[in-house]
């Protein structure tokens, strides 16, 4: 492969600070910094890092859909819907694999980008 991997995403919000809020406080999403001074936050989510913020021109506007790879997606959802998250359905199967399953439950931040918990759950013979 010419290119590395990706090591950064783009995510356009509104609010910095209220997306902080909901990507540290109630994802649990690990927070790296603020930039002083500036609409911009970033996170570590894996090897990718997050860089929420305010774009400088609407050229630069982006509008994402992220998937967080999670170990129970029920525990998760639950943890989450006790925070107060609206979740746009149940999870379900949305592929099978020979030796597993793929769950997915989707839910919005507060600028509408759509973010689905994903879980393979392995099969149990």
């Amino acid at each position: 492969m010419a290119l590395g991997p990706v090591g950064q995403i783009h995510v356009s919000v509104r609010d910095v600070d209220r997306s902080v809020a909901f990507y540290r406080d109630v994802l649990g999403v690990p927070f790296l910094f603020q930039v002083p001074g500036q609409p911009m936050a970033f996170f570590q989510s894996g090897d990718v890092r997050l860089y929420l913020g305010r774009p400088e021109s609407p050229e630069y506007t982006t509008k994402v859909v992220l998937y967080f790879r999670v170990d129970d997606i029920d525990a998760e959802r639950d943890r989450l819907e006790a925070l107060g998250v609206e979740f746009l359905g149940k999870p379900h199967i949305v592929h099978r694999a020979e030796d597993h399953d793929l769950w997915m439950t989707g839910l919005r931040d507060p600028d509408g980008h759509h973010l689905l918990l994903m879980e393979e759950r392995r099969r149990v013979s």
